[in-house]
């Protein structure tokens, strides 16, 4: 069933599924890698729905790399075809950033740590670090996934920003309540009390209430 997954998880599809699904999808004749994709382990990660799809399916992402166009291909496919794999955290796929990234990786698990918070990359360097193929550039941004309680911490959002400002990149993200809602970290820091924010999941885009999304207490 499509609910035991969240945005953000990754997934292994097995190799019978890809070529069955590769095999409809003559536009991507010819796309470097695609055929292999499975073969080597390679994951796809968990997106939300798009209108008109159903939940007898998992809707799934690929991004290729740069060299190869920067393609995003959508797809869905059963369940039962997928197999999850485990995610990864900054500290294990910090060997794969940038040297100029250290310093603020250093910086952000030393900030998660202090929260009992975890942090796990998203965007470039995760799929750099689960692929081995090339998708960092001297432009990319480093994206975060931050699973917070709720409310969240306001010196955990205002951490962020203090690292954020001094950075050799730019740090986009997420913050991820406990419900698997994905939260914009510079959204949910700026919002008045009485506004509100985008809200991520699985079936599609809400806004929330910002009330009560914050503990103003600082630790």
């Amino acid at each position: 069933m499509s609910e035991t997954y969240r945005r953000h998880d990754l997934v292994q599809v097995n190799v019978s599924a890809w070529g069955a699904w590769l095999g409809t999808r003559h536009d991507l004749d010819g796309v470097r890698h695609l055929d292999r994709w499975a073969q080597e382990g390679r994951p796809l990660i968990v997106r939300r729905r798009m209108p008109g799809e159903t939940g007898e399916t998992v809707p799934l992402g690929l991004p290729m790399p740069p060299s190869d166009g920067k393609r995003r291909i959508g797809l869905a496919l059963p369940a039962a075809a997928l197999t999850p794999m485990a995610a990864l955290n900054l500290a294990e796929a910090s060997d794969y950033a940038p040297t100029a990234w250290r310093p603020a990786i250093a910086a952000l698990l030393s900030l998660g740590c202090d929260h009992g918070i975890v942090p796990r990359p998203f965007g470039s360097l995760l799929w750099q670090a689960v692929t081995g193929l090339t998708y960092l550039n001297a432009t990319s941004d480093l994206d975060l996934l931050w699973p917070c309680p709720d409310p969240v911490p306001i010196n955990l959002l205002t951490g962020l920003e203090a690292i954020a400002e001094n950075a050799a990149m730019r740090i986009d993200g997420e913050i991820l309540l406990p419900d698997g809602t994905g939260l914009h970290w510079r959204e949910l820091r700026d919002a008045p009390e009485d506004g509100s924010v985008l809200a991520k999941g699985l079936e599609g885009v809400t806004l929330r209430s910002v009330a009560g999304l914050r503990d103003p207490v600082i630790a």
